[in-house]
């Protein structure tokens, strides 16, 4: 896998076909490794700024166009509540509410997402140290909307038919506006 450099990286618009990609798992944490500890963490320093900037609760590495499983996000916007996610899985999930979602790699488009409002996750952190923590509410919504980035899932992929009929003109402004990236 090519690295881009993590200044580079700007959030990638739908319908480019990396959003529709399952991410792979980050391997060994380790300056020998292609995907060294420091480029991890530099990586998911541009996702953060790039979340607020964007005004935004959460950002897969999917929509920077890298094919990673690392997710980044914070519920609050307090910079102590920054939270990193590297090889992120779900160990449990419960309870269920439906709320209207957004995703900053499909501006203008909402969706009505049923999500657990209890969820279970193990995962890394950028040093490569395990971690488990549980989420409820928005912070679990966050999670599973990440969680679906890095399987390859939009929040379009669910719509109801009055969500299709609600989203059709934003959706076909986003395709018609879309240019595939160039080979280099």
């Amino acid at each position: 896998m090519k690295l881009p450099s993590p200044s580079r990286l700007r959030i990638v618009l739908y319908p480019n076909p990396v959003l529709k990609k399952r991410a792979v798992d980050v391997g060994e944490f380790n300056a020998e490794h292609a995907l060294s500890g420091e480029w991890i963490a530099a990586l998911a320093k541009r996702m953060l700024e790039l979340m607020r900037e964007a005004k935004g609760v959460g950002l897969a590495a999917p929509q920077v166009g890298v094919g990673l499983r690392l997710f980044v996000c914070n519920p609050t916007g307090e910079p102590g509540d920054d939270l990193i996610c590297v090889n992120p899985r779900f160990i449990e999930r419960s309870g269920g509410e439906e709320r209207e979602e957004g995703c900053l790699s499909i501006p203008g488009v909402t969706v009505t997402m049923r999500r657990a409002m209890s969820v279970v996750m193990a995962a890394f952190d950028v040093d490569g140290k395990p971690f488990q923590a549980t989420g409820t509410e928005l912070r679990a919504r966050i999670w599973q909307h990440e969680m679906d980035h890095l399987d390859g899932r939009l929040i379009i992929d669910n719509m109801s038919a009055t969500d299709e009929i609600a989203n059709r003109r934003a959706i076909k402004q986003l395709q018609d506006q879309y240019r595939p990236p160039r080979r280099s």
